[in-house]
């Protein structure tokens, strides 16, 4: 069944790379960049570090941690989808990262990569979208450092009054038809909006973490919790 539905996922990851950046922008109304620029401000990272970049889509925040390297520091930008790789490629080439960037295609619940391998491990709007995301937390958790940091960037739930309705109205009924007026795609974001309303509360993410044995678990909300960072450290033995 999750085979199934990863395969399902990609399969629409697939169909909306080409209008990816520019949906992206108009939902959020440009404010993902904000929330990038507010986690990546809190990430503390050697220039020589290497670094793990999930779901990496078409690779803005994996060319973020880049542009905070050098050599012989590099990122990896893991994906599933072959069509938003080669979007990211191009971007990586465009913003002459390409010494410090490496992409690769594969399963974020099963990493190809050794134990202790990584120090640090970032993920922008994906986790959502993964069928068991506490497996993903646990190969995050098997493949970073002791020490390293899991920084993780998500959409979240506004628990505000005032704030929550027009916030479930907006990605309820708006959200698809800008998906039908922009990108002629309004099953696919219909489907976006259901992953955004129904995932974790920050609260309950952030007991995920704990619950794949990070430490020192805190958070960072914007837009009255419309998004959410969330910092988790891998133990020290």
């Amino acid at each position: 069944m999750a085979n199934r539905y990863l395969h399902n996922v990609q399969g629409l990851f697939d169909t909306i790379a080409p209008n990816y950046d520019r949906m992206n922008n108009v939902i959020s109304l440009g404010t993902h960049r904000h929330w990038r620029k507010q986690t990546m401000a809190r990430i503390h990272l050697a220039p020589d570090a290497h670094a793990l970049d999930l779901c990496c889509g078409t690779g803005d925040w994996t060319i973020a941690v880049a542009k905070t390297l050098q050599a012989p520091g590099e990122v990896i930008g893991f994906d599933f989808s072959a069509p938003m790789l080669g979007i990211a490629q191009k971007k990586v080439q465009q913003q002459h990262v390409a010494d410090r960037v490496w992409l690769r295609r594969g399963n974020a619940m099963h990493l190809p990569f050794k134990d202790n391998t990584f120090d640090l491990v970032t993920i922008g709007f994906g986790l959502r979208n993964l069928p068991d995301k506490q497996r993903a937390l646990a190969e995050i958790y098997r493949v970073l450092k002791p020490g390293a940091q899991l920084v993780c960037l998500e959409t979240s739930q506004p628990d505000q009054p005032l704030i929550k309705p027009v916030w479930q109205w907006y990605f309820t009924k708006v959200v698809p038809l800008l998906g039908r007026l922009y990108a002629h795609q309004y099953q696919e974001y219909s489907y976006l909006q259901e992953t955004t309303r129904h995932f974790a509360s920050y609260q309950q993410l952030a007991h995920m973490f704990e619950q794949a044995g990070f430490q020192d678990v805190h958070y960072q909300r914007f837009n009255f919790g419309a998004a959410a960072a969330h910092f988790g450290t891998k133990a020290v033995k």
